[in-house]
């Protein structure tokens, strides 16, 4: 009865993209299991659905309801069977409601992408899922592509393309083994949501570490889009506008753009009590980055090399007051050997981001429940080969960016490879195109980053409390004003990658799975393969975050005299 208003939503549902995307989904998921309907079973009493918030609160849970969390057959047991891999079992009775959404707090009702207050309709509480193989292919990759990608090209021209590749492969394996650990701990756990495991694992401090990263993991993604602004919307208004002197111009000035679209379009948008058609807004960003790709492939054969590259960034760098990223120790005394060799290995002070720019470019992992909930004759083995496609598909996208990036401007990329461009081709149409597009797509999307953030403020510090917009305002321009903060005087979103995907993304790929994983999957004994694989996962995750963190900080301390926009 229910399934055609079920299966329209979940289409809503599954057509947002990105990190963004993810975010919304994973907010609604939880919502509507905890305003599920009470079940009437013989010999028990009536349960009310907890007041519980998407990233603090986990309700209670008894063994004997455990079963119900199955929702995949778990390919390590003996019991599995072909014929009942995906055999359901709902209850038949219904519970009326006064509304469906009658406990949830208002900032989340209207969180939703579509009004469902007021509808009395009963849901099961694990529903079969209704998405394609291939589209949840699309779904997990889209949630995997980002700013990152622009970054990527930087790394390779601080650690050559052997090692580049080397670490490449194994920021991809290691992150595709802790989407096996993630989805065989969800099996286990009980939960399809990462915050929950977080707190079955380990209470309050591990919902607190889990919503933590994941808030820190949206910020530093806001971030990176708002410096793309910052970089971009310049050379665009200067390239539609033909201007030659820029000499003193405001409307040139990358930190004024910021705040003014920020105060012009994002924040207007991000008031909004619902997100609406805007949760469409971020799946552009997939197919803006593929556009990206095959123009940066393209212009590598139409940019000669060697160039003159030093006077041309001075030129740039005057023109639309906009600074570039290159390392400190980086020298422009350029010869045709030297200027056009490509180097397989390089290690120098900015080797160090290298690894952090890469977990950054493939956090995706509180996405991939969400994705598993909704994937059509779901089994973990059918999830792990989307997991697989994905990340083999988004391994051969990055390679080929940052190779292509590499191989145009050899030591010379900026942290921000698009911006790198500007000092050859600033007037170029397709390059101005590619930029337009990026800039719609990041511009549109940092409101819906928004609002998981500031449901997770709103439930953290006014939980139980009537919609203020007072409040909602208040929140959202804090949230707004800290990362404009954050992009004004950061130094460069090399900084933003460099620090987030050493510490959130770290956290979300290597150390709290693996930790999950060893609390929760009690079958295993901690002497077992898996369990020893998990413990030095875990090992490893804690090496990476620190290492990286002590070098990056290091760089920062000794390069802070010399450093600047």
């Amino acid at each position: 009865m229910n399934q055609p208003r079920c299966t329209a939503r979940r289409r809503h549902v599954t057509a947002l993209g990105g990190r963004a995307g993810a975010a919304v989904l994973t907010l609604r998921l939880y919502l509507r299991r905890q305003t599920r309907a009470p079940v009437h079973r013989q010999g028990q009493k009536e349960h009310s659905a907890d007041r519980c918030t998407p990233f603090l609160a986990v309700p209670s849970m008894k063994k004997a309801e455990m079963g119900r969390f199955n929702i995949s057959p778990d390919e390590d047991s003996s019991s599995y069977s072909s014929n009942s891999d995906f055999n359901y079992s709902y209850p038949t009775k219904q519970a009326a409601l006064k509304s469906r959404y009658a406990d949830v707090d208002p900032e989340n009702q209207n969180f939703l992408l579509e009004s469902n207050v007021g509808k009395k309709k009963y849901e099961t509480d694990f529903h079969p899922g209704t998405t394609s193989f291939g589209m949840s292919v699309f779904n997990l990759s889209n949630a995997i592509v980002g700013s990152g990608i622009l970054g990527l090209s930087y790394a390779m021209a601080n650690t050559g393309i052997a090692l580049f590749i080397i670490l490449l492969t194994f920021v991809s394996i290691v992150s595709l083994y802790s989407v096996h650990l993630l989805l065989k701990t969800a099996n286990e756990g009980g939960s399809l949501l990462y915050e929950q495991l977080g707190h079955k694992a380990f209470g309050l401090v591990g919902k607190l570490a889990a919503s933590g990263s994941v808030t820190m993991q949206n910020i530093g993604a806001m971030s990176s889009y708002l410096f793309i602004v910052k970089y971009e919307l310049p050379l665009v208004i200067q390239a539609l506008m033909n201007l030659e002197d820029t000499t003193g111009l405001w409307y040139l000035n990358g930190d004024y753009l910021v705040l003014l679209v920020s105060l012009v379009l994002i924040l207007p948008l991000s008031l909004l009590r619902n997100l609406g058609y805007l949760g469409y807004t971020s799946g552009l960003s997939l197919l803006c980055m593929m556009f990206f790709l095959i123009v940066v492939i393209c212009k590598k054969f139409e940019i000669p090399c060697p160039m003159e590259i030093a006077l041309l960034i001075n030129e740039t760098i005057n023109s639309t007051l906009t600074q570039p990223t290159f390392a400190p120790d980086v020298t422009f005394n350029m010869t045709e050997d030297d200027s056009c060799r490509p180097h397989y290995f390089i290690f120098n002070s900015q080797t160090v981001y290298a690894v952090p720019i890469l977990t950054f470019s493939f956090v995706c992992h509180p996405a991939v429940l969400p994705i598993y909930e909704e994937l059509k004759d779901r089994s973990r083995r059918r999830m792990m080969n989307v997991s697989r496609i994905s990340f083999f598909a988004m391994f051969l996208m990055y390679l080929l960016a940052a190779l292509f990036g590499y191989l145009t401007f050899y030591e010379h990329v900026e942290a921000e490879l698009l911006h790198t461009y500007s000092a050859v081709m600033a007037a170029d149409i397709l390059l101005l195109i590619v930029r337009l597009a990026v800039l719609m797509a990041v511009t549109l999307t940092v409101p819906v980053v928004i609002f998981p953030i500031r449901s997770s403020i709103t439930q953290l510090l006014c939980a139980g409390k009537d919609f203020s917009w007072w409040r909602h305002s208040f929140i959202t321009t804090s949230i707004l004003g800290l990362t404009n903060l954050l992009v004004i005087f950061v130094p460069t979103i090399r900084d933003i990658f460099g620090f987030i995907g050493a510490s959130a993304a770290a956290m979300l790929i290597f150390i709290l799975p693996s930790a999950f994983y060893i609390k929760l999957v009690k079958k295993e004994p901690m002497k077992s393969v898996q369990k020893i694989g998990a413990l030095l996962f875990l090992l490893s995750g804690i090496v990476v975050m620190t290492g990286s963190m002590t070098l990056i900080v290091l760089d920062w301390v000794h390069n802070a005299p010399g450093g600047g926009h």
